[in-house]
């Protein structure tokens, strides 16, 4: 987070005249008494001279509760504590410890292997394995930014040494990393589930079959590419090789079926199953595989604690600048300039997609949820669409925010992983975010897409 919001800031000859100028403009607004609106000033004040997301929303939430003396200043700290205490919250470190040891214990390397036997043989192989090694994967880490730095360090060499173009390999990479958060598990829908007071169960659920037709028109993108540029088949269709790496990977693909199954066939609470993914993930790395030392173990919950107290500080912060919102009644007033559009869903739903991929592109993911989801979610019911499937549709774009400057977390990620510039990474990611929008607008129009599964299996 610290690298990201440098770079931003340097790269911008403007931004001292911004911040001088959302200086002045906070100043102007203190004086007159707009606090709601200093509140917002003061946040992107913060963010543009690179203050973490954290602070900068606990920050400017603080200025504002101090300058209108209407509580005390107790109440901040009350409740960015109540903001994280949520039972369902717990998920998040398990599902960060699990897929760190995944990524350290060589589960990653054999569900790569097993993906490039069944996959490789198709014109651009290394492309469609790719998106295959992220679909399974996804069914364990439940983070973008997690398959992008494990997978993406393994998929990125092969593709290189098998002669692709590097803003290829790494455009495909940041894309199919997307996928993770929509297939269960996912940390992104723990959040909303929490925020909307919606079964994490039922968004679990929902998030199967979009994240499955995601990987499915990245593929076809892949297939008109690799005609496009001449890219050939990487293996050839072998029974044997595909047997063998199954056997080598069957214990690691038994991952997401312990996961996504236990939870949708209620053996597991989200949370149950993100501790069961932990034990699975040692006992595979540590006396199965054996490639999980004591020394990768500590580096591994170093990493953990480092990642889970950065989303808990994020969602703390979030949840007092939410609380603001709520209390001055924002989504009412969100609801009334939108009154017009009312009686039309399709309307509001193309209004809310605009909305949330221009904030993806300049907010954290879980800073957004918890920040956008009492705006926009009375918004959405309001307008008939149903929680679970307005979850799906806010990951999503959020997703899609990953891989947009000037934030564009993954892209940053796969630039330090692959070595080549942070231009040349977006550049290469441009093509796949045609078939990322169509997903979006499929699921977006088409409820039945996210709702079919969760219907099915909870009602």
């Amino acid at each position: 987070m610290k690298d990201m919001m440098l770079t931003v800031r340097r790269g911008s000859r403007v931004a001292p005249l911004i911040v001088g100028l959302a200086l002045a403009g906070c100043v102007a607004l203190a004086i007159s008494g707009q606090y709601l609106s200093l509140l917002f000033a003061m946040l992107f004040t913060m963010l543009v001279c690179g203050v973490p997301i954290a602070i900068s929303l606990a920050g400017s939430c603080l200025i504002y509760v101090v300058l209108t003396g209407r509580v005390p200043d107790v109440v901040v700290v009350h409740r960015m504590v109540n903001g994280i205490d949520s039972f369902p919250l717990l998920a998040i470190p398990f599902f960060i410890l699990a897929g760190n040891l995944m990524n350290n214990g060589g589960i990653t390397t054999r569900i790569f292997d097993f993906a490039k036997a069944l996959m490789g043989w198709m014109r651009g192989g290394l492309g469609h394995v790719n998106v295959g090694a992220s679909i399974v994967f996804s069914g364990m880490s439940g983070a973008a930014v997690a398959d992008a730095g494990g997978l993406g360090t393994i998929e990125i060499k092969a593709m290189r040494d098998a002669g692709y173009d590097e803003e290829f390999s790494v455009g495909i990479t940041a894309a199919s990393s997307t996928i993770g958060p929509i297939i269960p598990p996912s940390l992104p829908m723990v959040i909303y589930g929490v925020m909307a007071s919606v079964s994490v169960g039922q968004l679990f659920a929902a998030g199967l079959v979009p994240g499955l037709l995601m990987g499915i028109t990245l593929m076809v993108m892949i297939f008109l590419l690799a005609r496009r540029r001449g890219y050939q088949r990487d293996a050839r269709f072998s029974i044997k090789a595909i047997g063998t790496s199954f056997s080598r990977a069957f214990l690691s693909l038994l991952t997401p079926v312990l996961i996504v199954g236990g939870i949708i066939t209620g053996a597991f609470t989200p949370t149950e199953a993100a501790i069961a993914a932990v034990v699975y993930a040692l006992v595979l790395g540590g006396l199965v595989y054996r490639t999980l030392t004591w020394r990768r173990l500590l580096k591994v919950s170093m990493e953990t604690i480092e990642t889970t107290a950065v989303i808990l500080f994020i969602v703390a912060g979030a949840s007092i600048f939410a609380w603001i919102l709520t209390s001055n009644q924002v989504a009412q007033h969100v609801m009334s300039l939108l009154g017009p559009f009312q009686d039309n869903p399709i309307a509001i739903l193309l209004i809310i997609n605009l909305v949330l991929i221009v904030v993806g592109c300049f907010m954290e993911t879980i800073a957004a949820i918890t920040i956008l989801v009492p705006v926009l979610l009375p918004v959405a019911v309001a307008s008939g669409v149903d929680p679970v499937h307005f979850g799906v549709i806010m990951v999503l774009n959020l997703m899609i925010g990953l891989l947009t400057p000037p934030v564009g977390m993954v892209l940053y990620v796969l630039s330090r992983v692959s070595g080549i510039s942070f231009e040349r990474c977006m550049s290469g990611t441009l093509p796949f975010l045609v078939p990322l929008v169509a997903a979006l607008l499929l699921v977006t129009f088409i409820p039945a897409i996210s709702l079919w599964l969760p219907t099915l299996v909870y009602r």
